[in-house]
């Protein structure tokens, strides 16, 4: 079955797909990485934030969501596979797609640390010093508009 590639607002979500997304954003970073932090931060509401997912046969199996920092950068977070459609491309595919949504331009993510490779792959470099989150080491990065 073909996976299929959503791009909204919050506003424009219904409920049954926010909490779709959440489901998946909860159970693997909270549940599967054993970090019990508060999920829900706000920042799913504010009227920049993008909410990026694939779906195959109507299930979500990625998601992304891009935030409008306040000076004008774009902040790919929260970026998820679950865990049974792992190692198919898709992370790929989202970030391409995330990439494409950005445009022009700067972008950053906070990678977590086993990642920075793949996230060098699309044009993201380090931009700081790396660091614990929930215990986890994360990397800072940035991807400069072409």
């Amino acid at each position: 079955m073909p996976v299929e590639s959503h791009l909204a607002g919050f506003a424009d979500l219904d409920a049954r797909t926010f909490h779709d997304l959440l489901r998946l954003r909860i159970d693997v970073f909270v549940v599967e990485q054993s970090c019990p932090y508060p999920e829900l931060d706000g920042r799913d509401v504010e009227p920049g934030t993008r909410h990026l997912w694939l779906t195959r046969d109507g299930a979500v199996v990625a998601y992304l969501r891009i935030l409008a920092d306040p000076d004008g950068v774009a902040r790919i977070g929260r970026v998820v596979v679950a865990p049974a459609d792992r190692g198919a491309g898709l992370a790929g595919a989202l970030m391409a797609e995330a990439l494409a949504a950005v445009g022009d331009r700067p972008c950053v993510l906070d990678a977590q640390t086993h990642l920075v490779g793949f996230y060098a792959g699309h044009g993201f470099t380090v931009s700081g010093p790396g660091y614990l989150d929930d215990g986890i080491p994360h990397t800072p990065m940035r991807r400069k508009p072409n």
